[in-house]
């Protein structure tokens, strides 16, 4: 029973309701025609006819407005019905189902973050050892130079069929066929030899299903089905499995380049040492010449005091000169020496002279 049907009884229960206390209330006013308290009782059931009156101009409203409604859903499911039919008819043309197995694929290693034409490259051509011209969907480059190809042409005409069969031997049959198409498909892909193709490469070659249904239909009719992939070099893999190995190959490739900017900073640090190294040793030789050099001044002054002055200072007493000879002052410093790099750490703050460059 629908909500209409509810609701028109509801309200001939109300009708009926009524119409028997009306005749209730025509029998007493017969009985009893001298009494005049039935008008708030007329005044009640004219309220309730008019309540009534209200609630079917509303039902007829709601019951248009639910047939409305039941109409735009029956052409929305038509439409639906339609498209969906539309959907199943363009996967059982193949160069549709590849180009649908290729968006995916391309849609998978998007979201590993792997980078066009750095870390793989769409559709490469390439010549096997047989002289067989292939085009694989991708080609992913490994971190260490190798190459891992890429298949997406799977065929699943029989998993189709076996959604739409409403009878189980039929399903199961559908079911079989997928799984031997796909097994076929298997064959056809090791025959066509792509790890040759693309030297270094690894020695498989990865065979994207577009949906992991479509592998898990197929493994409930033929359950050793990836070993059998596996002893031809092929190893099937669904969008969560190829992800996995994409997110694998993108780590390593970022571990890679980590490593590489590790090998140039340390090459940078060794230049950098051996520089340090040759200043190092250029200011050793600057502070024994300035040591050597303030210690002749000092020899110099020493013997220019004893000889040279004591001569002219006897002008000085003669009343001969007008001012007297000034006397040079010795020049005292030290030079400071470069310190071990071990006695560095337990130096404490370089003193106020030092900082402010007015050592020695």
């Amino acid at each position: 029973m629908d909500a209409a049907s509810l609701f028109l009884g509801l309200l001939l229960g109300a009708l009926l309701g009524a119409a028997i206390a009306l005749g209730i209330v025509t029998l007493l006013a017969r009985r009893r025609p001298e009494e005049a308290g039935l008008e708030p009782v007329h005044e009640s059931l004219d309220h309730l006819h008019r309540l009534l009156a209200g609630m079917e101009r509303a039902r007829a409203t709601a019951h248009g407005e639910l047939r409305e409604q039941m109409g735009t859903v029956g052409q929305a499911s038509a439409q639906l019905k339609h498209e969906t039919a539309a959907l199943v008819t363009a996967l059982r043309t193949p160069h549709v189902r590849g180009r649908w197995g290729e968006v995916q694929l391309r849609r998978v290693v998007e979201v590993a973050g792997l980078l066009e034409h750095c870390d793989f490259v769409e559709q490469p051509g390439g010549t096997s050892d047989e002289g067989a011209g292939v085009r694989p969907d991708l080609v992913v480059t490994l971190a260490d130079g190798r190459q891992v190809v890429v298949d997406a042409k799977v065929p699943f005409t029989g998993y189709i069929e076996a959604v739409q069969a409403e009878d189980r031997d039929v399903r199961a049959q559908r079911v079989a066929a997928h799984a031997r198409q796909l097994r076929t498909h298997v064959d056809q892909l090791a025959a066509r030899r792509y790890p040759t193709a693309f030297r270094p490469a690894a020695p498989f070659t990865v065979l994207f299903v577009p949906s992991d249904g479509f592998l898990t239909t197929a493994l409930e009719a033929e359950p050793g089905l990836l070993e059998y992939g596996f002893a031809r070099d092929v190893v099937l893999a669904t969008p969560s499995t190829l992800l996995a190995l994409l997110r694998t190959v993108a780590y390593s490739w970022r571990q890679e380049r980590l490593a590489r900017d590790a090998d140039q900073v340390l090459e940078v640090g060794r230049r950098l040492h051996a520089r340090l190294s040759t200043l190092s040793g250029h200011l050793t030789r600057l502070g024994s010449a300035l040591s050597t050099t303030l210690t002749r001044y000092n020899e110099t002054v020493g013997s220019y005091e004893r000889s040279v002055l004591t001569a002219a200072r006897r002008f000085d007493d003669l009343g001969v000169a007008e001012s007297p000879v000034p006397e040079p002052a010795p020049v005292e410093a030290t030079i400071r020496a470069l310190r071990p790099s071990g006695d560095l750490g337990h130096l404490g703050p370089a003193p106020a002279e030092e900082r402010d460059g007015t050592s020695g």
